[in-house]
């Protein structure tokens, strides 16, 4: 069974532009880049578009996974819960001819636009390259397992996958996750200071025979 990706908040806020736009919500993150070239120009877009890049979890009801309601104080009845203005695939207050609503499913209900899941807790790591003494600190997925860190670490080192990984003396298990091989959390005490970096777990990098052409 294919593992799902996982991303860090900080790779969800990156895509914050009308032409590249992320948003995550109830854990799992989407990208709405489709959503909003199909309805461009839409006015009903605007609040979905001021939380590009960000989480959108306290719009929905985690229960029934769908939209937070409320009695319109107006017309006593219940309908979607929408601070910042009504938004694509909400029906209006009131009955309108002019509303469409043949649209199948609304687009936070449509796994289409799923891309992955939203880290619950990331961490902080240094990589050390016992090769070349090259150090690189990464925030990673507390989910992720050791090989989906080492395809975080190619765009620094391509050859990657040609040494061995150690933590302590001891060789790591690339199916497991920093935790289960053992690899304790940064201090939290420090994590965030200007000294976060000396206390973040290290991983050493020991190179074999041969590099491996990617």
């Amino acid at each position: 069974m294919r593992r799902p990706k996982y991303f860090t908040p900080k790779e969800v806020s990156v895509h914050n532009t009308l032409k590249d736009m992320w948003v995550s919500y109830l854990g799992k993150v989407y990208d709405l880049t489709p959503l909003l070239e199909e309805h461009k120009g839409d006015v009903l877009l605007k609040p979905i578009t001021e939380c590009a890049g960000k989480d959108i979890s306290h719009w929905f009801d985690p229960k029934t996974k769908d939209i937070l309601t409320h009695v319109d104080p107006l017309t006593g009845c219940m309908k979607y819960y929408t601070p910042r203005g009504r938004f694509l695939h909400t029906p209006p207050p009131c009955p309108r001819t002019d509303w469409a609503n043949d649209f199948g499913k609304p687009w936070w209900k449509d796994n289409r636009y799923e891309v992955g899941l939203l880290s619950a807790k990331t961490r902080w790591i240094r990589i050390i390259n016992t090769l070349t003494s090259q150090e690189q600190r990464l925030e990673v997925c507390s989910e992720e397992i050791l090989d989906e860190i080492l395809q975080r670490y190619l765009r620094y080192n391509t050859h990657a996958e040609s040494y061995t990984w150690k933590h302590n003396g001891i060789n790591l298990d690339m199916s497991k996750t920093l935790s289960e091989n053992g690899i304790p959390e940064e201090d939290e005490f420090y994590c965030g200071s200007p000294d976060c970096d000396l206390f973040s777990p290290s991983i050493c990098l020991y190179f074999n025979d041969d590099l491996t052409e990617l």
